[in-house]
């Protein structure tokens, strides 16, 4: 039962970190964003994408951002409660690497937001792809990562009822 155990936590630490370093990248790179661009300025890199720096008080897609103050504390509870039953997911089911993956991405990215908000009332988000004047919504390192950790999610998934 021991070795089980400790089997258990180590997984478990494998992943958490995976998800230490999707929050330590999304900040970091926020914190460049703060320091170094103004809150609408625009670079160009490509014809395709630009380095923004946007305030998104509401949730993907800016939904809510219009919203009285309320979803703050309403996506800083969400956040937080996921986070806390992505933990208990990955304790559980550690060993299933492809699941672990998406659930850890997925955690990084959803904590690295909650501490956006916690800190400034806001998500900064800084990556604006394009193509002519159509602008996808600006996002950043955290979203990608959720993002990423959900279409893992529905690979795992499309794998699991494949072989069932």
């Amino acid at each position: 039962m021991a070795s089980r155990s400790n089997s258990i936590s180590s997984s478990l630490l494998t992943w958490l970190a995976i998800a230490l370093i999707v929050i330590v990248l999304d900040q970091f790179t926020k914190t460049l964003i703060l320091g170094y661009f103004q809150l609408g300025d625009a670079r160009p890199v490509t014809g395709f994408f630009s380095v923004v720096r946007v305030h998104n008080s509401g949730a993907a897609f800016s939904f809510l951002a219009g919203a009285s103050g309320w979803q703050r504390w309403f996506f800083v509870a969400l956040g937080s409660v996921a986070a806390v039953f992505i933990v208990w997911m990955l304790r559980r089911h550690g060993h299933q690497r492809l699941f672990a993956w998406a659930l850890s991405l997925i955690l990084g990215g959803a904590v690295g937001n909650v501490i956006d908000r916690l800190l400034h009332g806001y998500v900064v988000d800084f990556l604006d792809f394009h193509l002519a004047a159509r602008h996808f919504p600006a996002f950043n390192v955290a979203d990608a990562a959720i993002s990423v950790g959900a279409a893992l999610l529905i690979l795992d998934e499309l794998r699991r009822v494949r072989r069932g």
